[in-house]
């Protein structure tokens, strides 16, 4: 039965979905959430949280990724963020935070354009890694030529390459594009790429070489995308068409499995929870993440697009605070609207369906949802 609805006699449209619009099934079986696993694996790196925070300022410094690390998870920092700009970035992030609406995007504009300096970049990912926790650090399409060699010779563990979308096939008439597939292949560390919200985006990904591709488009708190760009990707729909990519390459590729991680729209528990349901092995969190009290954004929420010199696409948005890293992470939680103990409620929903670890779990039962939630 197609999906495709009419929009007009000229235009069809398939019809997507949310996480909003969906719900997982209860089956026969149900478990106790102490024995249920929610540890993943990528590459030789063995996680006991399905959880990478979003390599944005207001998420990740070097402080809360060697948190939560700690805590089994992963910190991706940004590495063209304030991080790698200035010594001590902490006033500015500050400032930030006080920041009139009206007057934000213009003032980040003029924070953000100092200079990536590449001692900073080793001097960064060294203090992640004298923690003793994976180290993983984002860099954009645009600027991984150009810093690549600098990330990878300060020895991070996992190189992400993030942008609003990346594909595996940019045509450009004034420079030579980033060649992914040669690129990949000349690495000796695990990458992670994205975003693709479509099969065949993903699976010309996955032919790249890369370890796990980041599924998402204009879907985060702070994105405006859709009103900028007027796209958009419902990330329920964009999951499970990339998981379907995956099941297709693995036996395409005689048995190689790249991860799938969802990255937007995760702002809540109950979204982990689907994520995890229409396919994803892990899932990136921003604004989820930003709420903590220990986060650097102090309440306030931004990525790279809100301080875009040309065309901003992202604006800094207030979430406030709800608890520290640790309680949104493990709870204990004094609020019932998701914001606390993410953890615990992803291994709560896989007991009371039944499912004993994350792999099991995405082939759980999903309806779409005949109401609107709150």
């Amino acid at each position: 039965m197609s999906s495709e609805i009419e929009i007009g006699r000229g235009k069809r449209g398939r019809r997507a979905f949310s996480f909003d619009d969906i719900a997982v099934v209860p089956s026969r079986r149900t478990r106790d959430p102490e024995e249920v696993s929610v540890g993943w694996q990528i590459d030789a790196y063995h996680f006991d949280l399905p959880i990478l925070a979003a390599p944005m300022d207001s998420v990740v410094s070097p402080a809360t990724a060697v948190a939560l690390g700690q805590a089994g998870g992963v910190g991706v920092l940004d590495l063209e963020g304030l991080w790698t700009r200035y010594d001590d970035p902490t006033p500015l992030l500050a400032e930030i935070a006080t920041l009139a609406p009206a007057r934000a995007t213009a003032r980040m504009q003029e924070i953000y354009a100092a200079p990536i300096r590449p001692e900073l970049i080793r001097a960064r990912l060294q203090e992640i890694r004298d923690a003793g926790v994976v180290v993983a650090g984002a860099l954009s399409p645009q600027r991984t030529q150009e810093h690549w060699r600098t990330v990878v010779d300060a020895g991070v563990d996992l190189f992400v390459i993030r942008g609003t979308t990346v594909s595996a096939e940019h045509v450009s008439g004034r420079a030579e594009p980033l060649n992914l597939k040669r690129f990949i292949y000349e690495l000796d560390v695990p990458v992670i790429v994205g975003g693709a919200s479509t099969y065949t985006a993903a699976l010309h990904l996955m032919r790249t070489g890369a370890a796990g591709v980041l599924v998402g488009f204009g879907g985060g708190a702070a994105h405006t995308t859709r009103v900028s760009l007027g796209i958009h990707a419902p990330m329920a729909t964009a999951v499970a068409d990339v998981a379907a990519a995956r099941r297709d390459y693995l036996d395409e590729s005689g048995g190689r499995y790249v991860h799938v991680i969802a990255d937007g729209g995760v702002g809540r528990s109950g979204d982990l929870v689907k994520a995890v349901a229409c396919g994803a092995d892990a899932v990136m969190l921003g604004a989820a993440l930003a709420r903590a009290t220990d986060a650097p954004g102090r309440g306030f929420h931004w990525g790279s697009e809100a301080h875009h010199p040309q065309l901003p696409r992202g604006e800094r948005v207030e979430v406030g605070t709800v608890g520290t890293l640790e309680q949104i992470l493990f709870g204990p939680g004094h609020t019932a609207d998701g914001t606390l103990n993410l953890v615990g409620a992803l291994r709560r929903a896989m007991a009371t369906t039944g499912y004993s670890d994350l792999k099991e779990f995405q082939r759980i039962e999903v309806v779409v949802s005949p109401y609107q939630p709150r």
